[in-house]
């Protein structure tokens, strides 16, 4: 193994966390915000509480902090930031622990991702951690089991089919449960309607999932426990292995483990995947398609974080007949943080949005034509995450708005970018200025007002 870089890059420049909370009122706005969105603007990433030693931290393991905005009848009416209080944040703030008990007593705050489910307001983190419960102006209430139907941990990344109103997770706990993931299902009651445990060798890192009508995708991919680093108290012990040979996993909805189909994958490794679907072919045969952006490989030379490696967008087609995968390379430009269309989860997409990690401009590819365009934010200027929101009364997957973080290299204040999916390379519809900067992370949601999700 290649001995790792610091991590100070992962607390500098753009990624350095913020220091204070804080609360604005009626944002100043460059263009005008659409009426029809109503509803918060979410953001989870890791910023650490107080002073940390960069030879030991690793990007993954921050402090969770959410960042909201919330528009109503044209205007951004706030901006919110609040650290998410897991037992051990709360603790150091003096505070009052979090309500509720977070599986196997960790006291981790969850700081990937935030999302929005029939109600309830959850930040979400991997390997262990349930989730956490917020209110609306995203203070924290507790950590949640889903009224005592979870039986283990949660995930970072949840898919919610909008046909059948699930939620599906794939779910690993380490160190507690080393030989096996969980496919969890919640449904529109906040309740656990489902757990399938999938056996697995080597406890790979599983960061997401995609969901098909038929299947839930299981990536078993050549990340996982390092016994030495485990063993050398490491607290994120997960490394490229060569050994560990890459599948794919055909979990079937309604059925168990013996039925999942392990197809043979291309040797990488996969964050975040697109969308999914089922796909019948001529021959009377059924595949599957995947579009992900994929990594060469991932924590093999830089143990605190993932730039080590370009992501590049791809479309996998998984033939459970012959147990393989095809790979076809969409674009080489490097690229993450995909989404697309949120009406579509398990169903044929055209469209895959991202973020390109080299320009920060936001990109969007059709996938059957292979056209790319995209949105420069201009110079020194870097779009995160781009969440694809549908107009109403529409079902054209370009009819709606992009809207996208966009960070300032030289550490000013943040903006709230709206565009229009019908013509994303444009001025943009809205810039909504933010308080203050809001630090390189993950992943978000768009919640409307007027949905259960």
């Amino acid at each position: 193994m290649v001995q790792s870089v610091e991590g100070r890059k992962y607390l500098e420049g753009s990624r350095a966390p913020v220091t204070e909370e804080v609360t604005a009122h009626n944002l100043s706005v460059t263009g005008q915000i659409p009426e029809e969105l109503e509803g918060r603007w979410l953001r989870n990433g890791p910023n650490p509480y107080g002073s940390v030693d960069p030879k030991t931290y690793h990007w993954f393991l921050g402090d969770g902090m959410i960042h909201g905005v919330r528009l109503r009848d044209g205007k951004a009416e706030w901006y919110r930031n609040r650290w998410v209080r897991g037992t051990d944040l709360a603790k150091r703030l003096g505070e009052e622990p979090p309500e509720g008990k977070c599986f196997r007593g960790s006291g981790f705050s969850p700081n990937t991702s935030v999302i929005g489910h029939n109600g309830l307001t959850l930040a979400l983190v991997e390997a262990g951690v349930s989730p956490m419960s917020l209110t609306y102006d995203l203070e924290t209430i507790g950590y949640t089991n889903f009224e005592g139907t979870l039986p283990g941990a949660f995930t970072a990344h949840t898919k919610f089919d909008p046909i059948a109103e699930e939620l599906h997770g794939v779910c690993y706990a380490y160190p507690d449960i080393p030989d096996r993931v969980q496919h969890v299902i919640v449904g529109m009651d906040n309740r656990v309607t489902k757990v399938t445990d999938v056996p697995l060798e080597g406890m790979p890192m599983i960061h997401d999932m995609s969901l098909t009508e038929k299947y839930a995708l299981i990536y078993d991919l050549p990340v996982c426990v390092n016994i030495e680093m485990a063993m050398a108290g490491k607290r994120f012990p997960f490394a490229w292995s060569d050994e560990h040979e890459p599948r794919v996993g055909l979990l079937p909805r309604d059925g168990e483990a013996k039925d999942i189909i392990w197809c043979e994958a291309p040797k990488c490794y996969v964050f975040h995947p697109v969308n999914a679907f089922d796909l019948e072919t001529s021959d009377g045969n059924s595949k599957v398609v995947v579009d992900l952006c994929r990594f060469d490989r991932m924590f093999h030379s830089d143990l605190h974080g993932p730039f080590e490696s370009i992501p590049k967008l791809a479309r996998w087609t998984i033939d459970p007949s012959t147990r393989t995968v095809s790979e076809e390379i969409v674009s080489e430009q490097s690229q993450d943080f995909p989404t697309h269309d949120p009406r579509l989860v398990a169903r044929k997409h055209r469209y895959a949005y991202t973020s390109w990690l080299d320009s920060g401009s936001t990109c969007r590819t059709d996938m059957e034509t292979g056209e790319i365009i995209h949105h420069d934010h201009g110079e020194g200027r870097f779009g995160g995450e781009p969440l694809f929101v549908p107009r109403e009364e529409s079902s054209d997957e370009e009819d709606g708005w992009v809207i996208v973080c966009v960070n300032d290299v030289n550490q000013g204040p943040a903006e709230l970018v709206i565009l229009d999916g019908n013509d994303i390379t444009g001025k943009p519809v809205a810039r909504i200025h933010l308080p203050q900067r809001v630090p390189d992370g993950f992943h978000g949601s768009w919640i409307p007002d007027c949905s259960t999700l």
